[in-house]
């Protein structure tokens, strides 16, 4: 049994350790990340803890997601900081491998899935998800997790993966955890750390936003002004320039044709404030 956090950069080696844990009966919580982490990560540790005996994170900033003009090169990155954060939060098994280990050669397979992946962030960030879908394939073959942990943060990503591990029929339950926020409803993200300080203070308009569109649907106002009022809202800020605003059914990311009692839809926003591009989203219910 571990007992303290074991740190590997190698697939061979944490290969050896899951199949340890697999012979030991062992149920396998695994926690994908990028890294520079945050409460928002370590919510999915804690939700893995306790459904899991054995948790897994890997941090790896992944290039094959990352368009040509993105922030892979200047992408946040501390791996000390967070081998200390992760073992202080219940990390079993932290794989920190680096761009060489995962793609020791020019990858010529591509994972792709088509209907959820179009909208969104896979609309204004072309061969994003192909980029999360592969990595995560290729994730889930070294750790082989029972379960694995997703943010609701990013929803589109999880509807995605989902979606992969059904149609491919992998043996793994995906985890959704809800979205982990500041005092003041600042969505958490690693990127937060771009922001000046009047960038972060306008930004606080996304969770604004999100909440009085939330009284707006309960007051029965319809989608369509809904999201008009939501751009309105976030156009009035100097600072913000919109990427989308959007009203989706949820999880498959299809427009909202009928607006019907019970009807699951999330309304989607990505912003940017300055250079730096923040994602938030409400879930929620039409009653």
């Amino acid at each position: 049994m571990i007992k303290t956090m074991e740190q590997v950069t190698t697939i061979a080696d944490i290969r050896i350790h899951i199949k340890e844990a697999k012979r030991e009966g062992k149920r396998i919580g695994f926690v994908p990340t990028m890294g520079f982490l945050h409460e928002g990560h370590l919510s999915l540790v804690k939700a893995a803890r306790e459904m899991c005996d054995l948790v897994v994170m890997s941090i790896f900033v992944n290039p094959l997601q990352f368009g040509p003009n993105e922030d892979f090169e200047r992408y946040p990155r501390s791996i000390e900081r967070d081998s200390e954060m992760a073992s202080s939060a219940g990390v079993d098994l932290l794989f920190t491998p680096d761009v060489n280990e995962m793609y020791p050669r020019p990858i010529l397979t591509n994972v792709s899935v088509a209907n959820v992946t179009a909208p969104l962030c896979g609309a204004s960030r072309p061969g994003h998800f192909d980029g999360v879908a592969t990595v995560v394939t290729k994730l889930f073959q070294i750790v082989q997790p029972d379960y694995a942990f997703f943010g609701q943060k990013d929803a589109q990503q999880v509807a995605v993966i989902t979606q992969m591990v059904a149609d491919l029929s992998m043996p793994i339950e995906i985890v959704p955890c809800p979205i982990v926020r500041e005092a003041d409803g600042l969505a958490m993200s690693s990127r937060n750390v771009y922001l000046s300080q009047e960038e972060r203070t306008q930004a606080l308009v996304l969770s604004e936003s999100l909440q009085q569109a939330k009284k707006w649907l309960e007051e029965g106002m319809a989608l369509g002004e809904i999201k008009d009022s939501v751009i309105q809202k976030i156009s009035e800020r100097p600072l913000a320039s919109i990427d989308y605003v959007e009203v989706l059914r949820f999880p498959d990311l299809e427009p909202v044709t009928q607006e019907k009692t019970g009807q699951s839809i999330m309304i989607a926003l990505a912003v940017y404030f300055g250079k730096t591009r923040l994602i938030d989203n409400l879930i929620t219910e039409i009653r």
